[in-house]
């Protein structure tokens, strides 16, 4: 794997507080009101919805989906959306993976976390949105989202280190989590627990309140 990940210490930032980039805090109602079915379980919107409940045991042996990530310290801005933190990257940023492409398009935060590992929900989750750039405006986009899940611990100063070395992933077909719910999603959630303090989870969750999708049934679906 390839990484260059300076970037990561402006996701450090946002954790520790947004004040570097002065990202107000203030709630966006409008904003909020939009994701009215974002938190309603049993909605339906197919049958291979994200998140999930992932269940070490039931983990199927595969020769592994890899990724290699080619990221660039191009961040395009850093927005309250009222119900999540959301950075923006400018073109440059990839990830690669099964034969496919992917532009770096955005990382946002969820709290608490959105998927469980058996059972257990976290703190907080980072999602990096990758893309597959659309040929057409009638093709349906395809997305590649790497998932990192957070614990409380000591303060997290380089977040970078989750992806310093080759990482270990829960990988399984599913959607994005939030409107329109498009199910053509490749997740990717590090099996590894991050870090960060209760003091920078409780400022994430200030900014966004709680803005996790309930679990979704996984019909079947395999997890490897």
């Amino acid at each position: 794997m390839r990484n260059s990940f300076p970037i990561m210490l402006l996701i450090a930032m946002v954790v520790a507080g947004c004040a570097e980039y002065k990202v107000p805090i203030a709630i966006d109602k409008e904003q909020h009101s939009n994701q009215e079915s974002y938190f309603i379980p049993g909605l339906d919107h197919g049958l291979i919805q994200s998140p999930i409940n992932i269940l070490s045991a039931e983990i199927k042996a595969s020769k592994g989906h890899g990724i290699t990530l080619h990221f660039q310290d191009k961040i395009n801005a850093i927005k309250n959306l009222g119900y999540t933190v959301q950075l923006d990257f400018d073109k440059g940023s990839t990830v690669s993976s099964d034969g496919r492409e992917y532009e770096l398009k955005q990382m946002h935060f969820h709290t608490p976390s959105e998927h469980l590992i058996d059972g257990m929900t976290f703190p907080m989750e980072l999602h990096i949105v990758n893309q597959v750039p659309p040929l057409n405006e009638s093709d349906t986009p395809h997305y590649l989202v790497i998932a990192a899940l957070f614990k409380m611990g000591k303060e997290n100063k380089f977040i970078s280190d989750f992806l310093s070395t080759t990482p270990s992933f829960y990988h399984y077909r599913g959607s994005l989590t939030t409107k329109p719910y498009t199910e053509s999603v490749s997740w990717f959630v590090l099996k590894r627990i991050i870090e960060a303090s209760p003091e920078q989870i409780r400022t994430i969750n200030k900014i966004e309140g709680d803005n996790a999708r309930h679990i979704q049934n996984k019909f079947g679906r395999t997890i490897d």
